[in-house]
């Protein structure tokens, strides 16, 4: 079941990852269409790097998983406004005039500052989740945890654009992968504990 998960867990990085191979670097006329229709298809596709925390999350009821389900959430909800702003209307709008201009400017300057929220919710769930399951399983959710942070670096910084963003897909679905073949399922290490207690003297 681990490796099930695992396989879910970096699946949408690496959809993530094969897209931005064909994101174009710039809006102009003659790439308007494709960016739009582009971002179209990747409108269901950003939220569900928030669901890989959840899933990885399972189960879990502490504080400390909540708060990553809440930051997970403000992702989705910040980063899918970048997406509509500055990929679908954006796109549109240059189609539409056949020209860049002021309006296109607006849009992509509101959606950037949007999907900057979305990107250090993204890096602040991340952060929390691996907290959350190093404290259930120990040092071995660590590197996972690591690689997906520095990889939402990445992310933030270039966002699925190659080379660099794309390399921050590849990061988040190795590191998603690693996560969640270190989780230990809940209560099991309270369970284990629990063994190793000595039995009452009746």
């Amino acid at each position: 079941m681990r490796w099930i998960r695992a396989v879910a867990v970096a699946l949408p990085g690496l959809v993530l990852a094969g897209i931005g191979l064909t994101h174009p670097s710039v809006l102009t006329p003659a790439t308007a269409h494709h960016w739009w229709s582009m971002h179209i298809v990747l409108l269901p596709l950003f939220p569900l790097l928030a669901v890989t925390f959840w899933a990885l999350l399972h189960g879990d009821r502490t504080p400390l998983a909540w708060l990553a389900r809440i930051a997970g959430y403000g992702y989705a909800a910040f980063y899918t406004a970048l997406d509509v702003l500055a990929g679908i209307a954006a796109g549109l709008v240059v189609e539409h005039d056949g020209r860049t201009g002021e309006n296109t400017a607006r849009l992509i300057g509101v959606g950037d500052q949007l999907g900057l929220v979305g990107s250090w919710c993204f890096l602040v769930a991340a952060g929390l989740t691996t907290a959350a399951l190093a404290l259930r399983g120990g040092v071995w959710a660590l590197p996972g945890g690591l690689l997906v942070l520095v990889s939402g670096w990445l992310f933030l910084e270039h966002h699925i654009f190659a080379p660099y963003g794309v390399l921050g897909q590849v990061g988040i679905s190795v590191g998603t992968a690693l996560l969640a073949l270190a989780t230990v399922p809940p209560g099991r290490h309270r369970a284990a504990a629990h063994s190793l207690q000595p039995e009452r003297a009746t």
